[in-house]
């Protein structure tokens, strides 16, 4: 397990269950959005940035954010020229941007990148994200997998495949249904067999859903487009400073129920 290797800033969150990832998207490339998502990351007090797995991004994301860099990809071999250029966790997934071309990601593919991963990059902390297509059962069964042959945190996703029927805060809390039920599965089925590991809940999350996410077992959450989305750098930041209030709402929340 490779979990130490990770920055002391990094576990320091995940143990508190407090992790704030903003996710750039694994599939763009584009130099000025993933520069102002790196700014809008560091200024608003996220602890991780993750981007597309290519080193010039790294050193973009490193100089813009100030924080520690994760690199998304599902093809193993682009990882280690990341990790070179600085990039301190990778991750395999998540998929969301790869369902629309119908590309899906079968358990067995998973485990196979996760294996090849493991073995061109034996000392770097790896997460992979488990796909929500799977039904609850398989997608926990497929995590105690994933670390049988290395990774150390597991992601969970979900928004692709929801479909919300409201508007406003009922809307959001329909839009992070299944990567909260996800989360929730794959926490009971860790907690079952006696595994700590840290479990990040990503994919349709809001500054409504956090605290629901943290309350179900995860350490920490990943947010994407509901920071992507918004073109104007202010409101951004506010964004990432909503999330970043919703989760020490949700911290406190739970030190007074121990």
């Amino acid at each position: 397990m490779s979990f130490h290797q990770l920055p002391h800033s990094i576990q320091e969150s995940l143990s508190k269950r407090s992790l704030l990832k903003v996710i750039s998207g694994l599939n763009n490339f584009d130099k000025e959005s993933v520069k102002k998502v790196a700014r809008t990351a560091g200024i608003g007090g996220a602890d991780l940035l993750d981007i597309a797995c290519e080193p010039e991004l790294v050193h973009l994301a490193l100089e813009n954010s100030g924080l520690p860099v994760c690199v998304s990809s599902v093809q193993p071999k682009l990882f280690p020229a990341a990790v070179d250029a600085g990039a301190q966790l990778i991750e395999i997934g998540n998929y969301d941007s790869f369902y629309p071309q119908g590309r899906i990601f079968e358990a067995d593919e998973i485990l196979a990148l996760t294996s090849e991963t493991r073995k061109l990059l034996p000392d770097i902390p790896l997460s992979v994200t488990v796909p929500h297509f799977l039904p609850l059962d398989q997608q926990a069964l497929l995590a105690l997998n994933l670390l049988d042959v290395g990774a150390d945190l597991i992601q969970t996703e979900g928004g692709t495949s929801a479909t919300p029927q409201h508007s406003g805060c009922l809307g959001l809390i329909e839009k992070a249904a299944p990567t909260i039920a996800a989360a929730h599965t794959i926490f009971q089925s860790f907690k079952n067999v006696g595994i700590e590991v840290p479990l990040i809940c990503a994919s349709g999350l809001s500054a409504v859903s956090a605290p629901m996410a943290i309350s179900v077992g995860a350490s920490g959450i990943g947010v994407g487009s509901a920071i992507n989305r918004l073109k104007d750098e202010v409101a951004m930041v506010a964004a990432v400073r909503g999330l970043r209030e919703a989760l020490i709402s949700s911290r406190h929340l739970i030190t007074q129920s121990v």
